[in-house]
């Protein structure tokens, strides 16, 4: 495994599916600064050499755990951090994985965008195997989120200074695992399980990236350790279905 060591917080697998081997762990100290004036674009953050100040990711910054515990309102935050790629991982395709950012996220590396994403709560994915290099790569992130604007779902979160209503802190920023994954040019980007007890079996849909049509996919269903069905369908396109039975 790629992330043994237990001073990451949050080091675990952090997806419960799909556990791939060649995978690395970007929690931990990031660089940080707050923007409340929104100017870090004009001023090209995404380009900076340092941020102002630090955090410890994946804890948001109005928590104690992240070192910052601001808890007034931060409608523009930036995060900066160095990785370097493992040298097998060079002749495959890198993801970065965000679990969760709050709310407005626009991802740079090496300077050059990623990719945007909205939503405080789902977790999202670039594709960065065109914008890294050999050695010091570095990872910028800009998160927007303004409780007070009217214009997007806070849920509990407060748009006064003190929380009322229900005891629940603001979140900003990035408050899930960061982690990059390696895989083949070709890959499983998501899949569905559908049951049938009725006529005891399982449908599965898979779907991929890449240029998988033609490939084989195969799928195993255990219990307890147990292989209880197999099965095994041609791609089509950029996904397949299959049943186990």
């Amino acid at each position: 495994m790629e992330n043994a060591d237990c001073k990451i917080p949050r080091p675990e697998y952090p997806r419960p599916q799909m556990v791939r081997e060649k995978w690395l762990n970007l929690n931990g100290r990031w660089e940080f600064e707050i923007d409340n004036g929104k100017s870090g674009r004009a001023r090209r953050l995404f380009e900076s050499e340092k941020l102002r100040g630090g955090i410890i990711v994946p804890f948001c910054p109005e928590s104690r755990l992240s070192g910052v515990e601001y808890n007034d309102f931060m409608e523009s935050v930036w995060y900066r951090r160095e990785f370097v790629i493992p040298e097998d991982w060079y002749s495959r395709r890198v993801l970065i994985h965000f679990g969760a950012v709050d709310y407005a996220a626009e991802v740079w590396v090496n300077g050059m965008s990623a990719g945007n994403h909205m939503g405080g709560y789902t977790p999202f994915t670039f594709d960065i195997t065109d914008l890294i290099k050999k050695g010091i790569n570095i990872v910028t992130v800009c998160a927007e989120d303004d409780v007070r604007s009217g214009l997007q779902p806070r849920g509990k979160q407060s748009s006064e200074y003190y929380s009322h209503g229900c005891d629940y802190t603001r979140t900003t920023g990035i408050w899930q695992t960061v982690w990059l994954e390696s895989v083949p040019e070709s890959y499983i980007s998501s899949f569905k399980y559908i049951p049938d007890p009725g006529n005891k079996c399982l449908h599965i849909e898979a779907f991929f990236k890449g240029s998988p049509s033609g490939l084989n996919f195969k799928a195993e269903a255990m219990f307890n350790g147990k292989i209880e069905g197999r099965g095994e369908s041609v791609v089509t396109g950029n996904h397949t279905n299959l049943t186990i039975g």
